[in-house]
């Protein structure tokens, strides 16, 4: 590192760490988010064990769940399957997985619904329940939508603020704990669309720098959706006593969380009654909230585990050309579902509640990651109908063998306790081992951990600043771009200087239009085949889809509004909208500190250069 640089020069292409497995090798920047967040430490903060040693660990930790069933279980064996996946790169579990697994605290899932109930007891006993499980490393999610409406008498000289008062105490303990103790808690705020304070609701975060550790999200009804397309009022109903008490114009509120969500990135929506549907367990009760990034609908209590494919490491090479080994790809899911489903027999849960349901429902969520960066391989340009096609094809299959495997699962374990009187529970079906199997989540961190892109995302730019761990600035450059580049021989400090300021680097004429095509990014595809792209993923994924829609910035709330209805028309259980440069703490930009930070790169690389010669 030269001296007096506050940057981290930790790039996706750059020189690679120690060898996990056989041709496989972490980048700089995944060294330097594990040193930061998951290697464990001893009582002075010295790092104590290597990644490889981590993923021994959680490999480890996880196998002996075979014991359960099996008490002549191979666990050597089983920890080796497990350790390879990992350690290859080719699947990652989530965050508290890495984290906890093998520790004292042992706490493995990401994803927690805590219900609030209407009283003062009730509001405060979720904050504390959030807090001890924010302490564990998890997520939580939240409807407030059974807490009584503002002005509401609550006796003798007592009227009650409403519910959008109490997410501020939440956000202000979520601020203090952090996840694991490693980072920031993430929190998601659901407010059902026929609640009476809905508008205020949806005003919530009209100050960007509000309420920062939490997405919010309106709870769409059927009802209200018929009566957005008939232009009719709809009806808002006091939860506390089932009576209606007023009513909207749909129209009028649907344009407010339009513009809200343009101007900011919230609200987002979800479909509550779409979700409800595909509620496997209704016998248990209904899904109110979803998990803190929206793509895990959850019975109040309830908890998930979740864990990603990485679909680059899912190719091979036949006669030159690279294609999907889909043979490679049901060995990973087969382990990947048996990892998570010991993951919540070997879990220390937080709350006794959280015990008691999820291991009633099992609910498991297997997702991929790395999508774009797949595409660039096998020669597929994201915005194209050809990538819609893939990605119906790729995720049919990976739900299959998903299923498949659940199914296997039940034959030598048994199906989830809440089976019977549940959706499958019909004539002629399987028993299932989980009452969920697939889920898109966004794997912000354990795709940087796997040197791919995000979840099903395409990929922001290929040279870009990320800005996390505590204000370091990560200068990442998309592995695929930064290989055919150099094999092309376009790869140069004035090239990377003109992506990252965004000068139309796609117009040099040194770029074959055949290459620069799969180059496509975020901001470059149209938002209607974002929706498009969500929707095939949906099709075959029983929980949610994590997805941004991206705007550009000079898009109009009319676009979001549009977007909004698309994705109800799209089957999707709910969207979220974000329009470059809405907030002010984007964790992803093309800023003046990627120009310093790329030039900083280039003097690197050449000083590594003279000291080479010299040392030789």
């Amino acid at each position: 590192m030269l001296e007096g640089i506050d940057y981290f020069m930790v790039l996706r292409d750059a020189e690679v760490m120690p060898t996990l497995c056989p041709g496989t090798s972490l980048t700089s920047n995944a060294l330097r988010v594990l040193e930061q967040r998951y290697l464990l430490r001893d009582n002075l903060g010295n790092i104590t064990e290597t990644p490889a040693d981590m993923f021994r660990r959680v490999a480890r930790a996880v196998a002996a769940g075979e014991l359960i069933y099996n008490p002549e279980a191979d666990l050597a064996a089983k920890e080796e399957e497990f350790f390879n996946m990992m350690s290859n790169l080719e699947f990652l579990p989530n965050s508290p997985v890495l984290l906890n697994a093998g520790t004292r605290t042992k706490q493995l899932l990401s994803c927690f619904v805590v219900p609030i109930t209407d009283s003062v007891e009730g509001v405060f006993s979720a904050v504390r329940d959030s807090a001890i499980i924010h302490k564990s490393g998890g997520g939580t999610g939240f409807s407030f939508s059974k807490l009584r409406p503002a002005s509401n008498i609550l006796g003798s000289d007592s009227i009650s603020n409403g519910p959008v008062p109490f997410i501020d105490i939440f956000s202000a303990v979520t601020d203090v704990i952090k996840q694991g103790g490693v980072r920031r808690g993430c929190n998601m705020g659901v407010l059902r669309v026929d609640h009476p304070d809905i508008l205020e609701f949806i005003r919530a975060k009209d100050n960007p720098l509000s309420l920062t550790n939490f997405c919010l999200a309106v709870a769409i009804t059927d009802e209200f959706m018929q009566a957005l397309e008939n232009n009719n009022y709809y009806s808002l109903v006091n939860p506390c006593t089932g009576t209606v008490v007023g009513k909207l114009k749909a129209k009028e509120v649907f344009n407010k969380i339009s513009l809200q969500s343009w101007k900011t990135g919230d609200p987002g929506i979800i479909f509550i009654d779409r979700i409800n549907l595909d509620n496997p367990t209704p016998n248990l009760g209904k899904i109110e909230s979803v998990s803190g990034c929206g793509e895990q609908p959850l019975l109040p209590y309830e908890a998930c585990i979740l864990g990603s494919i990485n679909l680059t490491k899912m190719l091979k090479n036949i006669h030159g050309t690279l294609e999907i080994d889909y043979t490679k790809l049901s060995q990973t899911v087969t382990a990947a579902v048996n990892f998570l489903d010991n993951a919540i027999d070997v879990t220390t849960y937080p709350l006794s509640q959280v015990e008691e349901i999820t291991k009633k429902t099992r609910k498991i969520g297997l997702g991929v990651m790395g999508f774009a960066d797949m595409l660039i391989k096998i020669g597929i340009p994201y915005n194209s109908e050809e990538a819609i096609k893939f990605a119906d094809n790729i995720m049919s299959f990976i739900r299959k063998e998903t299923v498949r495997t659940s199914e296997l699962l039940a034959k030598d374990r048994g199906a989830f306790p809440a089976f019977k009187g549940s959706k499958y529970d019909i004539s002629g079906s399987c028993p299932l081992r989980n009452a969920t199997c697939n889920t898109i989540a966004p794997t912000g961190t354990i795709s940087l951990i796997a040197g791919c892109s995000h979840s099903i995302e395409p990929n922001y730019a290929m040279v870009f600043v990320r800005n996390i761990l505590e204000g370091e600035h990560l200068l990442e450059i998309n592995p695929c771009f930064a290989e055919i580049a150099k094999k092309e021989n376009f790869y140069s400090q004035d090239l990377l200087l003109q992506i990252v300021a965004g000068n139309g680097w796609k117009d040099n004429r040194i770029i074959p239009d055949s290459i620069s095509r799969l180059f496509v990014t975020t901001h470059e595809i149209e938002p209607e085949l974002h929706v498009k792209m969500q929707g095939v993923f949906q099709r075959y994924v029983d929980n949610g889809v994590s997805k941004m829609i991206n705007l550009p910035k000079d898009a109009t709330k009319e676009d979001v509004a549009n977007i909004f209805i698309l994705a109800y028309k799209e089957g999707l259980k709910g969207a979220i909208c974000y329009r470059e440069g809405s907030r002010q703490l984007q964790s992803l930009s093309k800023t003046e500190e990627g120009l310093e930070l790329v030039s900083n790169y280039f003097s690197e690389i050449r000083l590594a250069n003279i000291q080479g010669d010299t040392d030789e």
